[in-house]
């Protein structure tokens, strides 16, 4: 059988939310089977539950974010996409602030953090989302139209285009794909940061958002350049980041996906109305195990980095 996965022992962790500026603490805490991922916020009048769901994104500007009532947990997406890469079904995450700390940028630091916790497998089959037909949304027409789709697939694979038009930007590879039976989340994807453009952040500060933001949790561009002196960590870091947040935005789904998910210029936005979309059709889905030993065969090449962990 292939189980469902929780962490061994309570962690903790510091950082800063890149969009308010705040300074965060971060619990993760072991969950019960079934549970899924859950966000708590523990500075409230009463502890808020924030579930992982498609459904309870209330905000995609800059970021994705949970939304219950009047109050928020910004920037869940690396988080997230650390948590797929793992195979992380169920786990308690606490936070005393509005915002995930975004700690260098990437996934990196969420990957050491639940390797030190360590991972447990629990007695329950890990569930699946199979995609059983095409399911695509898109936004705009001609040079400006973005896209993204959701096909079946036995596995988990990832392909994105970008189009920034910037010298820098266009320097590196604009199309990545990723299949995750043969392909190392850890090594080719968790490192890869966010990044923003330095003629964007008195804007973005000016309606609250990258008051955090710097050289040490982003790649900064200004109008030619890198402005970091380390340069990239991925020849197409940038492409690789937009793969990431994918993952992360997707695994707000409830489950692990077999799927292949194709975009263009996608961001946090339309990686939730891909989401609702397919959840909506109740035709172009099912969920599935893996717990007899044909299928078991079947699964042990659907994430590398499982077998890792």
């Amino acid at each position: 059988m292939l189980k469902q996965r929780t962490i061994k022992k309570v962690v903790k962790a510091t950082g800063v939310g890149v969009h308010s500026g705040l300074r965060v603490q971060l619990t993760l805490r072991p969950a019960e089977p079934n549970t899924g991922i859950v966000f708590h916020r523990v500075d409230t009048p009463e502890v808020l539950d924030f579930p992982a769901s498609a459904f309870k994104v209330g905000d995609t500007k800059m970021a994705s974010v949970l939304q219950n009532g009047q109050y928020r947990v910004s920037t869940v997406e690396h988080l997230m996409s650390a948590l797929a890469g793992l195979g992380i079904d169920n786990l308690h995450i606490d936070v005393d602030a509005e915002e995930i700390p975004i700690m260098d940028g990437s996934a990196a630091t969420f990957i050491y953090l639940l390797k030190d916790a360590g991972i447990e497998e629990q007695n329950a089959p890990k569930r699946f989302l199979r995609v059983k037909k095409t399911v695509e949304v898109s936004e705009g027409e001609g040079d400006q139209a973005k896209w993204a789709r959701l096909e079946p697939y036995e596995g988990f694979s990832l392909a994105f285009t970008i189009d920034f038009k910037h010298p820098a930007i266009d320097s590196t590879a604009s199309f990545t794909e990723i299949d995750f039976s043969k392909d190392s989340y850890i090594d080719q994807i968790a490192r890869a940061r966010t990044f923003g453009f330095a003629n964007e952040v008195e804007m973005l500060r000016g309606i609250g958002l990258a008051r955090g933001g710097s050289l040490d949790n982003a790649i900064v561009l200004d109008e030619y350049r890198i402005l970091n002196t380390d340069g990239l960590r991925y020849d197409d870091e940038f492409v690789k980041h937009k793969i990431l947040d994918a993952i992360g935005d997707l695994y707000l789904i409830g489950h692990p996906l077999l799927a292949r998910y194709v975009a263009c210029k996608s961001g946090h936005g339309l990686n939730n109305k891909l989401a609702r979309e397919l959840l909506a059709q109740e035709d172009a889905y099912e969920i599935v195990t893996f717990e007899d030993e044909v299928n078991l065969r079947q699964a042990d090449a659907l994430n590398r980095d499982w077998r890792l962990a």
